[in-house]
């Protein structure tokens, strides 16, 4: 990084930058690795030189920003700036936006040829005529997806569907793929008839390949008829077939043992930190200390280390410093500032601090009074993100898991913006949790304390705003076999001031 130390470099700095800056209309800007990328045009940024230092200024949708720069660096057309603003300290990077369309050009370029090597590589396995080859739609309009779609007829004249992906993908990546096939699949038969498209193929690679099989058990069984795994073996271009198990088989495999939750109340610096806002700021446990949250968002860490406690502090993409007498005043501040920001009142919705992490200032609304989705909870014990797995790499933990009154075990996932994948995901985790239980994990954690577990299956929730359930949630709902009983449930658009059930509906 270069740095300017006498006014004189100062200046330097500033005609170079803004020379670099002013060579190109528009520009796309990002604030730390998390942040939302900013589009700069002309006439929308300002560069200049005050105490000693760069200020960089722009304005746009997202309102009025500026950052002092500290250092700054050129890598061939990008420049990066080490900077300090309103969410403190992060690095910014500056890319043309005319070279983020030529490597997006590109990019769709590499997605379709490996479409059409995948395409000869699953005809000339299946001994199949390639009648169509394309690629699913992308985030953005007229931008190519991620994973290739092949329509194939074979010598008996039934058709198959073959889908894979043109991106590295892994398990973490399951339900989207099978959440796109099955949709493109729906699509094929409500077009050409459902005699015409006798299976679904889905082709990923090992780890991939392992996840997906384990969701095509918990499809219903004339789609789990239908549908196919293969493994590709990316260096040697081939396939295998590989079996997807029966759902009894999934239910009865060896469970990893649940840690029963440590119950102890905070102290020492976790609970100094409660007090500044106890109605706002909960806790949850990490292997050496605590993690603090603000309405769900993390801005604080206790750890501790050889025997001494030690917090540090900050949001995500601002930086984080460790507590010392110096830096009392700071967190102070920053909590203020989310006292400010992040309230359902807040003068600025698009603030970055009433922007972040949604999901989890739902999760914290409800983790306070989870009657408020179903008065037939328990209030407590409430268990939040429950790792059902302790090996590294494996699912995504469950956003709650509460117990009714009637001894029901409830997985209850959450979402405020639109996700194809939901049901699927309900399902996956209804599967795990019920491997628990059936194994008697849950029972042995005392997760529930001395409360009565019903041994009938998990009931699935999942609530999302009213108007952020996805167009094709109930056709994916119902490829989803008939003993996971799911439950959706509308809420108000306004959750943040309040969470209310709009709407509750058993998906059959």
């Amino acid at each position: 990084m270069n740095r300017s130390e006498s006014p004189e470099e100062v200046e330097a700095a500033l005609r170079l930058l803004a020379r670099v800056l002013g060579a190109r209309p528009a520009w796309f800007l990002r604030e730390g690795s998390g942040a939302r990328t900013l589009e700069m045009r002309a006439g929308e940024w300002g560069l200049s030189a005050a105490g000693g230092a760069l200020v960089l200024r722009c304005r746009g949708e997202a309102g009025r920003r500026a950052w002092r720069v500290a250092a700054w660096k050129l890598e061939g057309e990008s420049l990066f700036l080490e900077a300090r603003g309103p969410r403190g300290r992060a690095l910014l990077s500056l890319v043309p936006r005319a070279l983020v369309a030529t490597a997006r050009a590109a990019l769709a370029e590499a997605r379709r040829a490996e479409c059409e090597r995948l395409a000869a590589l699953v005809s000339g396995f299946a001994r199949a005529r390639l009648e169509s080859a394309g690629l699913s739609a992308g985030a953005r309009r007229g931008e190519p997806g991620r994973w290739a779609r092949l329509l194939l007829k074979r010598g008996s004249g039934a058709r198959v569907a073959a889908t894979a992906p043109v991106v590295p993908a892994g398990a973490d990546e399951s339900e989207d793929f099978l959440a796109s096939a099955l949709l493109w699949l729906a699509r094929l038969e409500d077009r050409a008839g459902a005699a015409q498209v006798g299976g679904l193929w889905l082709v990923a690679p090992p780890a991939l390949a392992a996840a997906v099989r384990e969701r095509v058990a918990l499809l219903r069984e004339d789609l789990r008829a239908r549908t196919s795994v293969y493994e590709l073996d990316a260096e040697a271009r081939t396939l295998a077939r590989v079996e997807a198990p029966a759902l009894s088989e999934l239910l009865d495999a060896p469970a990893g043992r649940l840690s029963r939750p440590d119950c102890a109340g905070p102290f020492g610096l976790t609970a100094g930190v409660l007090a500044l806002a106890p109605g706002e700021i909960d806790f949850v446990r990490a292997r050496r200390g605590e993690t603090l949250r603000y309405l769900g968002l993390p801005f604080a860490r206790v750890r501790r280390v050889a025997g001494r406690e030690h917090l540090w502090f900050g949001v995500e993409g601002a930086g984080r410093r460790l507590l010392d007498d110096a830096g009392a005043h700071d967190l102070l501040k920053l909590v203020a500032e989310l006292r400010e920001h992040r309230r359902a009142d807040a003068p600025d919705a698009r603030h970055a601090l009433y922007r972040a992490a949604p999901e989890s200032w739902l999760e914290a609304l409800l983790r306070r009074d989870v009657t408020r989705l179903d008065p037939g909870l328990r209030l407590a014990p409430l268990h939040a993100q429950l790792r059902t797995s302790r090996a590294r790499g494996s699912a995504r933990p469950v956003d709650l898991l509460a117990l009714r009154r009637d001894g029901r075990l409830v997985v209850v996932e959450l979402k405020v913006s639109e996700d194809a994948s939901l049901a699927l995901q309900g399902a996956d985790y209804w599967r795990r949790v019920y491997n628990q239980h059936r194994a008697g994990h849950v029972a042995r954690a005392r997760l529930f304390g001395d409360a009565e577990i019903s041994d009938d299956p998990p009931l699935v929730y999942l609530a999302a705003p009213l108007l952020r359930f996805h167009r094709s949630f109930h056709t994916l709902a119902r490829c989803v076999r008939p003993e996971v009983e799911i439950y959706r449930f509308d809420l108000n658009e306004d959750w943040r001031a309040g969470v209310r059930v709009v709407r509750r509906q058993r998906v059959d």
